[in-house]
């Protein structure tokens, strides 16, 4: 992107099939999963409207007829570019939604994260700042997932040069800032997002990141319930008012 550039158009993939959460008892499709009362993709939503952004890319998979009938009903505000498709990796969702977005800066969140508005404002405010070229990760020391993925922050610039390393204590939030166009990626693609991730890095692409505060990853029900209480305790878990 380039530097003050401000970000007007964001994506949101939200097409994870959410196994984990059906085995414990939801019967929604991911999207669709409550938190303090609002479905994933409403809070995701007004995190956007919240920062002023209303062009949205949003994938989906073919089975998430009843998210898709909600955004029909709740997102007629909203400048939205739907792509109804089941996809075989996390890394060619994101790829869908980065192409639709390409030709200016932009911010793709997975409907999964769960921050406060505030911090999603401060995310996509900051990473502005970096070169003109530059991925920007949103990133979180809240660390809750099975397989999270370390990053090696740069104190002095911002930048990442390692992934994988835990003793970063940094892990990725779910948030990514795109300039206008991508490098170009090898053609035989990449079998998850974190496998496009490292290329990256390890290429020497200028991939930088932003440390934020807490923010909840929603891939089983104790996600829910984390992100529930810490909601009840007063931070506020993803509402616009997130």
């Amino acid at each position: 992107m380039t530097t003050g550039e401000p970000i007007r158009q964001g994506g949101i993939v939200a097409a994870g099939e959410g196994t984990r959460l059906r085995a414990d008892g939801w019967h929604v499709s991911k999207p669709m999963v409550p938190v303090s009362g609002k479905p994933l993709i409403e809070h995701a939503l007004d995190r956007f409207r919240d920062a002023g952004i209303r062009r949205l890319s949003i994938i989906i998979n073919e089975a998430s007829v009843d998210c898709r009938q909600w955004l029909a009903v709740y997102g007629v505000d909203l400048d939205l570019d739907l792509v109804v498709l089941s996809t075989p990796s996390s890394y060619a969702s994101f790829r869908i939604i980065a192409d639709r977005l390409a030709g200016s800066p932009s911010v793709i969140t997975t409907v999964d994260s769960i921050l406060p508005a505030d911090e999603f404002r401060r995310f996509v405010k900051g990473a502005t700042g970096f070169p003109g070229e530059a991925m920007v990760l949103g990133l979180t020391n809240h660390v809750d997932d099975e397989k999270p993925l370390w990053v090696s922050l740069d104190a002095a610039d911002g930048r990442i040069h390692k992934l994988g390393d835990s003793r970063s204590g940094l892990v990725t939030a779910g948030l990514y800032a795109l300039p206008g166009r991508l490098p170009s990626a090898p053609s035989a693609g990449f079998e998850r997002l974190r496998d496009y991730l490292a290329w990256l890095v390890n290429e020497g692409h200028a991939v930088y990141g932003i440390a934020l505060g807490q923010v909840f990853d929603v891939d089983r029900g104790c996600d829910v319930e984390a992100a529930e209480k810490a909601a009840a305790e007063g931070v506020d878990a993803g509402s616009a008012g997130t």
